[in-house]
Order: C-alpha cells, then sequence, then structure tokens
C-alpha cells in the first residue's frame, strides 16, 4: 500500500513455512529503508478486544512507532493535523507487515472483526512514567475532519469528522 503522509512506511514480511509451521524476520537493523537512523529501544505487546478502539495520541519528542499485528485485524489511522491528510492501514496477523508511524500524527487504531488483536510495537524512545510522551485527543473528536484519505479527496468519509465504524466501501 501506498501511504500519502511523509514518513509513514508499510513494509511486507515474509513468512518462511515448511513442514514444522513458519518462521518470519519482524524487525532487522540493516533493513535501512525503514529505518534509516532510528535506534529502537522498547518493545511493547498489547492485547485489544474485538471493536475497541484505541485513538487518538501523538507523540511530540520524536518518538517513532512500528507496529506489527500478529493476530486478528486492526485499522490503524496516522492523522497531519496540517494538512488534513489521514492514512488509514488495515494490518492483519495473516498477512503480516509493519507500519511505521512518525509519532508527530495523531494515531490510533480499531480491532476489526470478531477475535482480539494482538499487537507487537517497537519505539524509538524509552516510555517515561513520570513525562510520558502522549498527548491525547478523544477518539470520537469531531473536529478531527480529514480533507483526503489514503490521498482520495472523494473518499465517502472525507471532510467529516472521522467515524471509526464507517462501514467499509468499494
Amino acid at each position: 500500500m501506498k501511504t500519502t503522509l511523509k514518513g509513514i512506511t508499510i513494509k511486507p514480511l515474509k513468512r518462511h513455512y515448511d513442514e514444522r509451521g513458519s518462521f518470519t524476520e519482524l524487525i532487522r537493523k540493516d533493513w535501512k529503508t525503514l529505518l534509516h537512523q532510528d535506534r529502537l529501544v522498547q518493545a511493547n505487546f498489547s492485547t485489544t478486544y474485538p471493536n475497541t478502539i484505541r485513538a487518538w495520541h501523538r507523540h511530540l519528542r520524536g518518538q517513532t512507532d512500528y507496529f506489527i499485528v500478529l493476530q486478528g485485524t486492526l485499522k490503524i489511522c496516522a492523522y497531519d493535523e496540517e494538512t488534513q491528510e489521514l492514512n488509514e492501514v488495515i494490518s492483519t496477523g495473516e498477512n503480516p507487515q509493519i507500519t511505521k508511524i512518525p509519532g508527530h500524527y495523531w494515531h490510533g487504531f480499531k480491532t476489526i472483526g470478531d477475535k482480539s488483536a494482538h499487537l507487537l510495537y517497537f519505539t524509538t524512545k524509552l516510555y517515561n512514567h513520570q513525562n510520558p510522551d502522549e498527548e491525547r485527543r478523544p477518539w470520537n473528536d469531531p473536529t478531527l475532519k480529514p480533507k483526503t484519505i489514503n490521498g482520495k479527496e472523494d473518499h465517502p468519509q472525507a471532510g467529516k469528522p472521522w467515524d471509526w465504524d464507517h462501514p467499509p466501501h468499494k
């Protein structure tokens, strides 16, 4: 998938199968087209129940997040407040990929489908419990109105408050 927001990158991951099962490399420091100069310093794992939304937040001190869905399906969104562009990425455990999100974008996700999503994510900054690098806004903030979604001005949700529950379209 091609993204329109600068710095957001999707890297498909290759599963190698044999009679024992499968093996997948999740991250390598020599993947320079993905990491550039980033140095990953923390790994986190979260489980999110079906139809749950975890949004919106951003990091203003230079953190970048790298998301890998291990199970289930997530709709991952990133929003640039300056340009009013939104990127929407569907990521599944069945078709693994890394979604890189520079932290200055508002971002979040929703679990799609009837099973929990397992998310492994890496960060470029350590979490500071006393002074977290997180700015938040409500998941249903009516002021978050993308002008374009995945580069399309004619998207059914363009120009309207973002609706995580909007039905899929063709």
